[in-house]
């Protein structure tokens, strides 16, 4: 059973930063293409950014891409997202999420099979 566990989230200031990790266990983590997804009420989840095993591909959603960096750490089994020059519409609960399938490299939440409890991120202006 692949578990995912979030944290970092918190509340900044405008231009501020934050890290999010996202420790995996009981999957093969190396193997894995993982993903990052944003969530405000009333609206659909959206892709962030995602980054395929071995970190040879990367993948951002156009509005964090110059602010946002997706990495993994595969000895650790944790994939980061670095958020720079937050902004209040980053405002969201972020999830982590892996994906059973390493051929694919996907935008699409229905490619992803393990998600997080998620984490609440609050920029304030």
């Amino acid at each position: 059973q692949v578990q995912l566990v979030e944290s970092g989230g918190g509340l900044v200031q405008a231009g501020g930063s934050l890290r999010l990790s996202c420790a995996a266990s009981g999957g093969t983590f190396r193997t894995s293409t993982m993903g990052w997804f944003r969530q405000v009420p009333a609206k659909e989840r959206e892709f962030v950014a995602a980054i395929r095993r071995t970190g040879s591909g990367l993948d951002y959603t156009d509005a964090v891409k110059g602010r946002f960096t997706i990495s993994r750490d595969d000895a650790k089994n944790t994939v980061y997202l670095l958020m720079n020059t937050l902004k209040p519409e980053d405002t969201a609960v972020y999830y982590c999420a892996a994906s059973d399938n390493p051929l694919l490299f996907s935008r699409s939440g229905a490619s992803y099979r393990h998600w997080g409890q998620g984490t609440q991120v609050t920029v304030s202006s």
